[in-house]
């Protein structure tokens, strides 16, 4: 027997065990290669809108589609055998209606084979998140700075800084938790709120840009490697240069075919054996 077929994959009852236990470790991807490494060390693996930006170089996340999101994630999904697999719905599949919002989940899901959704939203959403719930598809609720809602917030600037604001984005995790959803984003808001929201509910937080107290912590995957093409975001740290990495090996690659030293008849099929 295959030792693989002793590797079961994270559930989101699993995850939402770990809070009190263990921290949840997350980063995203959307290719297969990087998810096969990230599957080793993750619990779970998200699919972000922000493949938007840092695979297609769009200017931000409003424009990718659920058919793109849900094609990268059946890759990532079919590399991986371990880390909890979340798919983020993108921008206007599922602000419309919880109807709308069902059809698109469930299309992501059962295109995919991913083990839940993450949408955007707070208190206003409670509804969308209990919806889908009920009907059997996990809800990973984001709150703070929600990088889809860029135009009404006026760019990517951090939140709950003001106590209002503070008290609102308080009220949006509570909603959420009330509705169903087993776990929250909370992106680019105030430390002390994070940690106040960490504190009052009981299914994980996971931080990116929000407080080490958070149950877990997100990133991009391309910011902390040194991939995304530009500057590391304050919450983000580089924790290897896997672009110099490329680069040394694309300079030796084309380096060799111009001096004619790649490939060699060693590379080469139908070339008879010396001896």
């Amino acid at each position: 027997m295959s030792v693989h077929a002793d590797i079961k994959r994270i559930t989101v009852p699993q995850l939402m065990a770990y809070k009190g236990q263990k921290k949840i470790v997350s980063l995203t991807s959307y290719i297969a290669p990087f998810a096969r490494i990230l599957d080793e060390y993750m619990d779970m693996i998200l699919i972000g809108d922000s493949t938007a930006m840092v695979g297609y170089n769009m200017d931000d996340t409003l424009s990718i589609t659920v058919d793109q999101l849900a094609a990268h994630a059946k890759a990532v999904v079919s590399s991986t055998r371990r880390a909890c697999i979340v798919v983020d719905m993108p921008f206007g599949s599922y602000q419309e209606s919880p109807e709308q919002a069902f059809r698109n989940a469930a299309k992501m899901l059962s295109v995919s084979g991913a083990d839940a959704v993450k949408f955007e939203g707070g208190e206003y959403l409670a509804e969308t998140t209990r919806f889908l719930v009920d009907r059997g598809i996990p809800v990973l609720a984001h709150i703070g700075l929600m990088p889809q809602y860029v135009n009404t917030m006026g760019g990517f600037k951090a939140q709950g800084l003001s106590e209002e604001a503070a008290n609102r984005i308080f009220n949006d995790a509570i909603a959420q938790e009330q509705a169903g959803a087993w776990g929250i984003v909370i992106e680019g808001t105030a430390e002390p709120l994070a940690r106040r929201i960490t504190q009052n509910v009981k299914i994980p937080t996971i931080g990116i840009g929000a407080s080490p107290e958070c149950d877990g912590q997100v990133l991009v995957a391309e910011d902390i490697f040194n991939l995304s093409g530009s500057r590391i975001p304050k919450f983000a740290r580089q924790f290897s240069d896997v672009q110099a990495t490329i680069r040394q090996g694309v300079e030796a690659y084309a380096s060799q075919v111009r001096d004619g030293s790649f490939p060699t008849l060693n590379h080469c099929f139908g070339v008879p054996k010396n001896g």
